[in-house]
């Protein structure tokens, strides 16, 4: 009998719908890329999500957030979240945290407990301690470089820190980084380069505001979760994909 993951199963065989089922996956974050990632984790059944932001859904999220609606503004992000969740299957464990992840909150979260973080937050300095936590913690993280400003999906590429060059973000968590001995870390980054024109236009008439459009950070966190589930199947439980 047909069931939500017997077209997965097809793929993966039943080992990789059970591996999985038994995975624990922290998000760190649930904008653009972020409601994406969980989206994308939940339809691949994963057992227990937690999810970690301190939003609430605002007018200006509409245009690229997938919990962002006009009956959502307002209502807070985790919440929306859990609730989409448990329409797609009820059967998925989720913990929310309405809260920003910093030097404060860290202490919230035993990270050990996790076999994935997602880090799709918005600050670097968040970025920065959530992957030396991780790296402490002996769990693979995966971050999520800024998708603002871009137009063209198809540069978005993953690879290690060290390998990114000309990108000012990367730039300062990797000096940040190693100066706790970490060295490699997985990124999603866009090779788009930016139009120097266009950039002057658009930072003279927003007055320093990021723009957005709507394909941009839901492919970032299609692929981001895709990266996960690939690493987990080839690494915890030695499938092959």
């Amino acid at each position: 009998m047909y069931d939500a993951y017997s077209r997965m199963e097809v793929l993966l065989g039943k080992k990789g719908v059970n591996c999985l089922g038994s995975a624990k996956i922290a998000v760190f974050g649930l904008g653009g890329a972020g409601s994406y990632v969980v989206e994308a984790l939940a339809r691949c059944g994963v057992g227990s999500l937690t999810l970690v932001d301190p939003e609430t859904v605002s007018m200006t999220n509409i245009n690229r957030q997938l919990y962002a609606l006009h009956t959502t503004v307002g209502q807070k992000k985790v919440q929306i979240a859990k609730e989409r969740i448990r329409d797609i299957d009820e059967d998925i464990l989720v913990h929310t945290y309405e809260t920003f992840y910093n030097k404060d909150t860290a202490g919230m979260f035993d990270l050990r407990s996790y076999d994935y973080i997602v880090d799709a937050t918005d600050t670097i300095d968040s970025k920065i301690l959530l992957i030396e936590m991780a790296h402490r913690a002996g769990v693979p993280v995966i971050s999520c470089m800024a998708t603002e400003n871009k137009i063209n999906p198809s540069r978005f590429e993953i690879a290690d820190i060290s390998k990114i060059a000309k990108n000012p973000t990367v730039k300062r968590m990797r000096a940040e980084l190693r100066k706790q001995g970490i060295r490699k870390v997985k990124v999603l980054y866009s090779r788009e380069k930016p139009n120097k024109i266009l950039e002057l236009k658009r930072r003279k008439e927003a007055q320093g505001e990021n723009g957005s459009i709507s394909f941009v950070p839901g492919v970032a966190g299609l692929l981001i979760a895709g990266e996960v589930v690939r690493d987990i199947l080839r690494k915890k439980y030695q499938i092959e994909r």
